[in-house]
């Protein structure tokens, strides 16, 4: 099968034949040949079965000019074809025709003696410039050119040197057939150089059914077509929580510069291959894919490529990527795989296996297996599994799968069970671990008493462990992974067992069997829980342990310290950040305790405030108040109201309430869990002091900014005393304390106090995480306040960018900053940019919480400001009207937030000439402001100003320049005599406000 045709030049033209497993030497050969002017032919060498090996290889002469035979352990096995064949073909083809043939070797064994007469130059473990002049020697072309160190941008990379970015499962050297898959894949993918042009597809779903091979398939293009690529990463996608690991581990590899959350390191990796820096070809391999809901948002964007490995037709059905279907074998695939696996099967036999089988390609390694390690004759066990065996009946996986799978896997397990019963009782212990990555070490060092005493036993002895190890891997459906290590005997690092193996052994146990491996598996998880889910420093041991909750059984374990272990999984995802996964398993645990726990016990509350926890961090506020509200109702009716768990939960429902933007009911509630913690546990415990900032929060929400500075004042010289300066929580004191001097219009003090306790946050807490990019925002707010608008533009844009990154586009947080981004463009930007940004947050914000919601009023309002500015009146009045109605609904009429969008709302009839009633609207705001805020805060000011032009526009002149010298004399004693808000109402620049989303 011709690949790839080349005519550049007009020199002698060769052809290239290769065995499909060393494609990527073909490739570089025929590259390094064209450079020098070769039109170069790379042909596909795969002889069938039933064609005679002398009409093969005389095909080749048909070939156009030399022929160059890439040889290695593979060219001479295909077919099969026999040693016998091999010497017969080569005596009678290549003498004659001497001069058009030529060889190179790149085999790791030895070749056949028979390949002699064909002199292959040998190319194993050299560097390129060797290779090069070898195969150039070989073909008698005269001296080799250096070759360049760095190769041109799409030229194929030397095979001695790798990706440099890689970690591909190991290679199936049993690998048979599947070359029009992998051709399709490559032609699909490439569609021209990678990275020279837009690809015919960037994203490929290799679907079909379990046992056909579709991760064999992945893997296989991957060392096939790999030196096409600068990135080469496999992620195992069965399980959200560890695909998202894997998948930030890349940024490691890639050397990013990002912290440990999880979400920034994601985000960089998505950026970085979007913009294709450090790398630009890229290949990532998604495995076992079947959920697309749950890995959806993990593949990334760009020029790279995706490849997908599932059950289901989703990918394609969502059109997130093109399908290509994989099918069984073909026959002469699976005869030709059956007879190398097993050479003492016939042709017949293998075929009469391979229709027995169904063609299956899992079912066909296994049986293939078992026939080449045991005596039995291959028509007696052929004949077995057509019968099938009636006391396998009750255990049939699927009807979608052939009764074979059963009856071959039992006859290997009872093979196994002779041979080896400390084995199989491993085996059945294998089969509560999830199955892409059964952690052996872990199983290896368990505490004796955790494992039952013969499995203890064998643990305890190495050589009887990894022997008993080896017995699984040459029996049954388990691969090991080894450590990357330079010892001879390098330890196991996790075993492999086909999913459909795994459901094959559960099924096969008695009830009783797998209740004591379930909490055998218990047992070893709960060992191996390091108790500290906060501390990064097992992190990692955390995200090892979680795709095993589920196959273990942890999940319906009645043992208290199984459950703590659950908690303490669930608490770590809360820290990292992992909030989707967090939420499943909270719903997991809840839907199976629901009816054996009663819902105030100890483990049901911590895991019911985790859920309220996980709803309202993923911006699902009225699922999380109904959670929050059913076991605060539930606690209150049986316990006493100083009860530490009531308080808790109220505390939780107070957060929700918050979010909600239900702020009286919040403070109320917040009030009361402060009031009791105090007599319970002193004014200055950390949970009283926990409790009082909430409720200051609460405060400030409900725009009490004076009461609000106070507690945030008491509180921050507490925490110095009691804890440090740079401790994380006396830093989040200090960032709230300096946003409230900023919403009291204290600018000067509020940048003073902002600067330092941001460059704290950097040094102690790094730039990515959450309550540093709070800082930042807040710094860059007092900033654009105090009238530093070129640092306040610059660190803003930045903190957008970070918050996007480490907590995603639609996270509250994020659209915090981007609403005040917004506010800043349309004043100092651009407008079309601000219009699209603002309109794009208040629909978010409405979707996220209700168009009633204060923020997303406020954020409309912003809206309207931008059409405003471009020169949309009427839509404008609209809008800010709007946003006045409903603040006031949301908050109050003297909340200043509503006094803003009045001062707004009488802009905009200004602008449309409803001068009575701008000036109406005008001089009740300046009335409220005054009572709520006082008479020299910014916002009261303003409102002033804006009355004096009202009252110009209706030509009461005297009234009007007496408020305006006013405002310009109070706001030159307050703010300065050049401030950008007193310049403003000196060149009678109409006053505006706008609203700033607060944290929650």
């Amino acid at each position: 099968m011709v690949d790839q045709p080349s005519t550049s030049g007009s020199a002698e033209h060769i052809t290239i034949s290769y065995a499909g497993f060393n494609r990527p030497w073909a490739a570089w050969i025929s590259h390094q040949l064209e450079q020098r002017g070769h039109a170069t032919t790379m042909l596909r060498w795969d002889p069938t079965a039933d064609t005679p090996l002398t009409e093969e290889l005389a095909g080749l002469l048909a070939a156009e000019g030399r022929l160059l035979m890439v040889l290695d352990d593979w060219y001479f096995r295909l077919g099969p074809k026999s040693h016998e064949e091999w010497t017969a073909a080569l005596q009678e083809v290549v003498p004659p025709h001497l001069e058009r043939f030529a060889a190179v070797s790149v085999a790791t064994q030895k070749l056949p003696t028979n390949a002699s007469i064909l002199r292959p130059a040998d190319l194993r473990d050299l560097d390129a410039q060797e290779a090069h002049r070898r195969v150039l020697h070989r073909l008698g072309l005269g001296p080799a050119p250096r070759v360049a160190e760095e190769p041109a941008a799409n030229a194929p990379r030397f095979p001695n040197d790798p990706p440099e970015v890689w970690n591909i499962p190991r290679r199936n050297n049993r690998f048979t057939g599947r070359d029009n898959i992998l051709e399709e894949l490559h032609g699909k993918l490439d569609g021209g150089a990678l990275g020279a042009g837009p690809p015919l597809e960037t994203r490929i779903a290799l679907y079909g059914i379990s046992g056909v091979g579709k991760s064999q398939i992945a893997a296989e293009y991957a060392h096939r077509f790999g030196n096409d690529y600068d990135v080469v990463w496999w992620i195992s996608a069965t399980n959200r929580g560890a695909a998202r690991e894997q998948l930030a581990e890349l940024a490691t590899r890639l050397r990013l510069p990002v912290g440990q959350e999880l979400g920034d390191r994601i985000r960089a990796v998505h950026e970085a291959l979007r913009v294709g820096r450090p790398y630009r070809r890229w290949l990532l391999i998604f495995d076992s894919a079947d959920d697309m809901e749950q890995i959806e948002d993990l593949v990334p964007d760009g020029r790279g490529h995706v490849l997908i490995t599932t059950l289901t037709r989703d990918w394609s059905g969502s059109g997130s990527a093109q399908e290509i279907e994989v099918l069984p074998f073909t026959r002469l695939e699976s005869v030709a795989y059956a007879r190398r696996r097993a050479p003492r099967l016939t042709p017949m036999e293998a075929d009469l296996l391979s229709e027995a089988v169904e063609d299956l390609p899992l079912l066909l390694a296994q049986t293939a297996a078992w026939l080449d390690a045991n005596p039995m004759s291959p028509k007696e066990y052929i004949q077995l599994i057509r019968r099938g065996e009636p006391s396998l009946v009750g255990i049939r996986i699927s009807s979608d799968y052939p009764m074979a799978f059963q009856t071959s896997w039992a006859i290997t397990l009872n093979t196994l069970r002779e041979r080896s019963p400390a084995a199989v009782e491993l085996l059945k212990l294998f089969a509560f671990f999830a199955p892409d990555a059964i952690p052996v070490p872990m199983l290896a060092k368990a505490r004796r008493g955790d494992l039952p005493e013969h499995l203890a036993d064998l643990a305890a002895e190495p050589i009887s462990w990894n022997t008993a190890l080896r017995r699984l891997t040459e029996s049954t459906a388990v691969r090991l992974d080894y450590q990357v290590s330079q010892t001879f005997d390098p330890a196991v690092e996790t075993a492999q067992m086909h999913r459909l193996y795994h459901r094959f052994l559960r099924s096969d146990m008695t009830e009783d069997e797998r209740d004591k491996m379930s909490a055998t598996a218990c047992r070893v998880l709960v060992s191996a829980d390091p108790q500290i889910p906060s501390d990064t420093r097992y992190w990692e041991r955390y995200a090892e342990l979680i795709p095993h909750l589920e196959p273990a059984g942890v999940l319906d374990s009645p043992d208290p310290a199984v459950q703590e272990l659950l908690l303490n999984c669930i608490e770590y995802l809360r820290v990292r950040g992992e909030f989707r996964m967090g939420l499943r398993l909270c719903e997991q645990f809840l839907s199976r305790w629901r009816t054996r726990m009663a819902p105030t016990q100890r483990s049901m509350l911590i895991l019911t405030h985790q859920h309220a926890n996980m709803l309202r961090w993923l911006g699902r506020y009225r699922e999380a108040e109904a959670v929050g509200s059913s076991i605060v109702d539930q606690l209150a009716a049986e316990r006493g109201p100083a009860d530490a768990d009531l308080l808790r939960a109220q505390d939780g429902l107070a957060g929700t309430l918050m979010a909600l933007g239900s702020y009286e009911e919040a403070f109320a509630l917040f009030d009361r869990v402060w009031t009791a913690y105090v007599d319970l546990m002193g004014a200055e415990a950390p949970r009283t002091l926990s409790s009082r900032v909430n409720r200051a929060a609460a405060l400030g929400l409900l725009g009490r900014y004076e009461e609000a500075l106070a507690t945030y004042r008491e509180v921050l010289t507490i925490r110095e005393r009691e804890l440090r300066a740079r401790h994380h929580l006396t830093l989040n004191a200090g960032t709230a304390h300096a946003r409230m001097l900023r919403l009291l219009g204290r600018y000067r003090d509020a940048v003073s106090r902002q600067d330092l306790n941001a460059r704290l946050h950097h040094q102690v807490m790094g730039p990515h995480n959450p309550q540093t990019l709070r800082a930042d925002h807040n710094l860059a707010l007092c900033l654009r306040r105090s009238g530093d608008l070129a640092q306040a533009e610059a660190l803003m844009a930045d903190v957008v960018e970070r918050s996007q990154r480490v907590q995603g586009p639609r996270h509250p947080e994020t659209l915090m900053v981007r609403a005040d981004y917004a506010t800043f463009l349309r004043e100092h930007g651009d407008l079309g940019h601000a219009r699209e940004l603002a309109e794009e947050v208040a629909e978010r914000y409405r979707t996220l919480a209700g168009p009633g919601h204060p923020y997303a009023v406020g954020t409309l309002g912003n809206a309207g400001l931008v059409r405003g500015e471009l020169g949309d009146l009427a839509e404008a009045l609209q809008m800010a009207e709007d946003a006045l109605a409903g603040m006031a609904r949301a908050v109050g009429r003297d909340h200043p937030w509503t006094l803003g969008c009045a001062l707004n709302a009488g802009a905009a009839r200004n602008r449309v000439d409803d001068e009575e009633g701008a000036v109406e609207l005008s001089r009740d705001t300046l009335e409220r402001a005054k009572r709520v805020l006082g008479d020299l805060h910014p916002l009261t000011l303003s409102a002033k100003s804006a009355l004096a032009e009202d009252l110009r526009a209706l030509r009461r002149g005297q009234e009007a320049a007496k408020l305006e010298q006013e405002a310009v004399q109070q706001l030159t004693e307050t703010l300065g005599p050049e401030h950008p808000h007193t310049l403003s109402a000196r060149r009678r620049r109409r006053p505006y406000w706008d609203f700033e989303p607060q944290p929650v």
